[in-house]
């Protein structure tokens, strides 16, 4: 049964194309849903919607569902349109009209709000702990290889000297700038937007908000009920933009990778079980797995950019446009994911050729040094700067 059925039949047809693919979606969110429908009825207890009894077939119920769901068993169907349908069937058919009291002072607006900020909350600190992971892994490299010189460049030309380290640590240092944003948007949405209901909070029943934020962890309760609808979307659009923020350092790292693995560059090798082959050219070892990496920034990219135009020209209220960001959101944190995951694997397995790297390291890359040594012995800078530029054919 459809939570808002009144008894008139829905066109297969329409039911198709208004449910879409979201179903499937709501697999990432009953876990989150029971947890916050748990919290939910034990709210109802405190102002004596439900009893005591009810309330543990409640509970029990849920923590059912919990477990079915762990095991992959529980089952969303496409007439049940959404996760929040289906865990509301199961308790009605579990337990009658108990289960027919859990919508009581709440709408699906708040549900999914509430479902997806408890899986939002959960997904950013699995991308902590794979960031951090990251810049370990980066760690070691230094330690093995950090001393080995490294041309730099500017406009894609040989600049000055570097080396690996400096090279490795701007990578490392962009991560834990990324954890600073990941800290800053979870805070943000760390909201309890449960008890708005529709958007306009709830009447008649004097719900206790703060007690389901304490039951779900939340640090603070959103309490304008209409800025809970207007905050889907624009959280999502948030947490995307520091996952491209995270995709665009990736993406910087393995450019770097691609080049520094050319034959004519020489400086880095990866190791052959990361590499795949071709069907016709019995020599190559190609970098997939970092091109990949390389190209998913632009998809979160493009995903950040379906959340942000979706949610443009909505009044204030729900609007059924939002339903559309759940997919990028999710699409995106398994990307994230997915790309730290590797990219922690590949590290290990680089093998950093020094003598291509310091014999790349070539005379004129040294000519900045050159002029200020004569400086430092007092001649003008612009005179020993076309001094140095002539000696090295910069200037004619």
């Amino acid at each position: 049964m459809k939570l808002w059925d009144k008894g008139i039949g829905l066109k297969k047809e329409v039911e198709k194309f208004t449910v879409g693919n979201d179903y499937l979606l709501d697999k990432n969110l009953v876990k989150f849903d029971c947890l916050a429908s748990i919290a939910h009825a034990k709210m109802l207890k405190s102002i004596n919607i439900l009893s005591e009894t009810e309330l543990q077939d409640l509970v029990k119920g849920l923590n059912n569902i919990l477990i079915l769901d762990a095991k992959g068993q529980f089952e969303i169907k496409q007439e049940d349109e959404d996760c929040h349908t289906a865990i509301e069937n199961y308790l009605i058919k579990k337990y009658g009209d108990t289960g027919k009291k859990i919508h009581t002072a709440r709408s699906r607006n708040d549900q999914v709000l509430t479902a997806l900020r408890l899986y939002e909350k959960e997904e950013l600190k699995n991308i902590i702990d794979l960031v951090k992971k990251f810049t370990e892994v980066i760690d070691t490299a230094i330690k093995s290889n950090g001393d080995i010189g490294l041309p730099g460049y500017t406009h894609m030309q040989k600049a000055m000297p570097t080396n690996v380290k400096t090279w490795l640590v701007s990578y490392k240092d962009s991560m834990n700038d990324n954890l600073i944003l990941l800290d800053a948007i979870t805070k943000l949405i760390d909201q309890n937007p449960l008890g708005s209901a529709a958007g306009f909070g709830v009447p008649v029943f004097k719900i206790d908000k703060s007690m389901t934020a304490a039951e779900l962890n939340f640090s603070k309760v959103m309490e304008n009920p209409i800025y809970c609808q207007l905050s889907r979307g624009k959280f999502e659009a948030q947490i995307l933009n520091v996952i491209s923020a995270i995709m665009f350092d990736l993406n910087k790292f393995t450019t770097d990778l691609m080049l520094f693995g050319m034959k004519e560059f020489g400086y880095i090798e990866l190791s052959p079980e990361f590499c795949t082959g071709s069907s016709i050219m019995p020599q190559k070892n190609n970098l997939d797995v970092v091109e990949l990496i390389r190209a998913k920034y632009h998809v979160v990219l493009g995903e950040e950019f379906k959340i942000k135009s979706l949610i443009g020209n909505l009044i204030f209220g729900y609007n059924r446009d939002t339903q559309l960001t759940k997919e990028p959101l999710m699409k995106s944190f398994e990307l994230v994911k997915e790309c730290l995951v590797i990219i922690a694997s590949v590290v290990p397995n680089l093998k950093i050729n020094k003598s291509n790297c310091e014999k790349a390291i070539t005379d004129e890359m040294y000519a900045t040094q050159e002029t200020y040594e004569l400086v430092k012995q007092g001649m003008p800078f612009r005179e020993s700067y076309k001094k140095i530029g002539l000696k090295f054919g910069g200037i004619k």
